[in-house]
């Protein structure tokens, strides 16, 4: 990613848009070291009222566990973690509005219009609820979010690296760092956007290089094409534009004392080793905000939890799969036990 890029923005990009390789962390035996080929392709394209979103959905058992990628990130998110939930319950993975196979939605992309998709996909889908939702960083958002406002349909709660919001509390000086470079960042991603609608990314020269990272050998041929070919059309870039503009100030604010999911499982999954590319005085910052973000995210409930992973970056699903997993099973036990 561009050193001109906002770091808290690269960060959440690099967490989705880019598929990185597993950082240092173990995973358990179970979890895949390659994608299935079926991810060339779309799965269950469903309607969710004049537009189609594409459902990946896998496994047997309640309760069904729905997974939201990060930012800029689809259902290729979860190629390591869903085969491991899905060896013991059913579980969801799907591309958001603009995304992998999904068709484009109305703009702009802020959390509300996450929101309302995922409500209308979980209906449409007829996905049996309560649902155990679990969210990757910009993910969390929409998480929170959709329990706030349809918590019948919500069991538990997973939220992975949730992103850590009010810098400026630890560093005003940081914060004005990141939202100085924001408008930069802002016109790469644009003239991303001019490349696609021109044709250019297929074969990307100059400085369209670096709207696209090269192939991935884990994936294979079929998924890296798919992968080159859908995030180079317009729709991609103008969602990705739309949901800069629209999600990045939220970062800005802290938690909202208001917001509260009641008695549910929460657990909060927090990276040690999130922000040790920062330079220094940012990831002073990054952690402070991060630890603070966290544990007030856990206090939402009160069966809420923080749990630190060790030997992971701010991408989890890629670096420690089983902590999701884990995770989940910790969640359901508690369901489980309430049920008794």
């Amino acid at each position: 990613m561009d050193r001109s890029f906002p770091l808290s923005l690269a960060l959440l990009l690099s967490a989705g848009l880019f598929c990185a390789p597993p950082g240092a962390g173990e995973a358990r035996a179970a979890a895949p070291n390659r994608p299935t080929p079926d991810y060339a392709e779309p799965s269950q394209r469903v309607d969710i009222g004049g537009r189609q979103l594409n459902l990946r959905c896998s496994g047997a058992g309640a309760p069904t566990v729905v997974l939201e990628a990060g930012f800029g990130a689809d259902a290729m998110a979860w190629w390591r973690v869903q085969p491991m939930i899905a060896a013991r319950q059913r579980v969801c993975a799907y591309d958001r509005a603009g995304y992998g196979f999904s068709d484009p939605g109305p703009m702009p992309r802020d959390i509300d219009a996450e929101v309302a998709d995922l409500h209308a996909l979980i209906e449409a889908a007829g996905i049996a609820t309560p649902v155990i939702l679990v969210g990757h960083s910009l993910g969390s958002h929409i998480v929170r979010r959709y329990d706030q406002r349809h918590g019948e349909n919500v069991a538990a709660l997973v939220l992975v690296e949730p992103p850590p919001q009010h810098i400026g509390e630890f560093s005003p000086a940081y914060e004005k760092q990141e939202m100085d470079a924001m408008p930069q960042a802002l016109e790469m991603l644009k003239r991303c956007e001019r490349g696609a609608q021109e044709g250019a990314l297929t074969r990307p020269t100059g400085e369209l290089r670096a709207c696209l990272r090269p192939a991935d050998p884990r994936f294979g041929q079929r998924i890296n094409d798919a992968l080159r070919a859908n995030q180079s059309k317009p729709a991609f870039w103008q969602t990705l534009v739309s949901g800069s503009e629209a999600k990045a100030a939220s970062f800005a604010e802290p938690v909202d004392p208001a917001e509260r999911h009641g008695d549910k499982p929460l657990l909060v999954l927090t990276a040690r080793h999130a922000y040790t590319a920062a330079p220094l005085n940012g990831r002073r910052a990054l952690e402070a905000a991060q630890l603070k973000t966290h544990e007030t995210l856990a206090g939402t409930s009160t069966r809420g939890r923080r749990v630190t992973v060790n030997r992971a970056s701010h991408d989890i699903p890629q670096d420690r799969p089983d902590a999701i997993v884990e995770a989940v099973e910790a969640v359901g036990e508690q369901l489980a036990s309430r049920s008794r």
